[in-house]
């Protein structure tokens, strides 16, 4: 087992010296007669090459506490949401008549997600999980129900809120709607995903 020692500590004593010596002596002999071998040839490894999105992965790294990153989803810095709060997002070049139809619930959904009654760390690993299943199964537009519950004292609806903000950090979520009142109102979001269809 190895022994820690801190820098005053002297953990040599006279006779390992002595042996450091007498292994000296051994090496020398047992290098004699061995010949340098001389070389003009240098290896060089090739250079890296820049990163040119460097800065802008720095600033997202600093924008967001890197302890509360787990599966690519934070918990930091999450804004809250009401029960009765509409969820509404999509990104810049998403058509926006497709975003029309989506929003009104047109678009047939092909599968739920319910998080009912889970922690905040549960239903982050559930929802991960979800939308990389259902992106690998081609899924054109899924539902995730988040509910209602919110936090006493602060009307804060509890998991809605971090829903709304981490599907925001999905690569593969191109929108999302809260759901008509069929299909859970504002406790439920229709999700859009990533399709060929659009160039996305």
């Amino acid at each position: 087992m190895s022994k820690i020692f801190q820098p005053n500590d002297t953990p040599f004593n006279d006779a390992s010296i002595d042996d450091a010596s007498d292994d000296m002596d051994l090496f020398r002999s047992a290098m004699s007669g061995v010949k340098q071998i001389k070389s003009d040839k240098v290896i060089l490894k090739k250079p890296k090459k820049k990163d040119i999105n460097v800065d802008v992965k720095r600033a997202a790294a600093t924008a967001v506490d890197e302890k509360f990153i787990v599966d690519h989803l934070s918990e930091g810095n999450i804004p809250d949401k009401k029960p009765s709060d509409l969820l509404s997002f999509k990104v810049p070049d998403l058509p926006l008549r497709t975003f029309q139809e989506f929003k009104k619930g047109e678009m047939t959904w092909q599968e739920g997600l319910d998080l009912h009654g889970q922690s905040v760390e549960e239903a982050r690993a559930e929802l991960y999980g979800f939308i990389q299943d259902c992106r690998a199964r081609r899924f054109r537009n899924v539902i995730v129900v988040h509910g209602k519950s919110w936090t006493e004292g602060s009307g804060r609806a509890e998991l809605k809120s971090y829903v709304n903000a981490w599907l925001r950090q999905m690569p593969d979520v191109i929108a999302f709607h809260s759901c008509l009142p069929a299909d859970g109102g504002t406790g439920a979001v229709y999700v859009l995903l990533k399709t060929k269809e659009w160039g996305q």
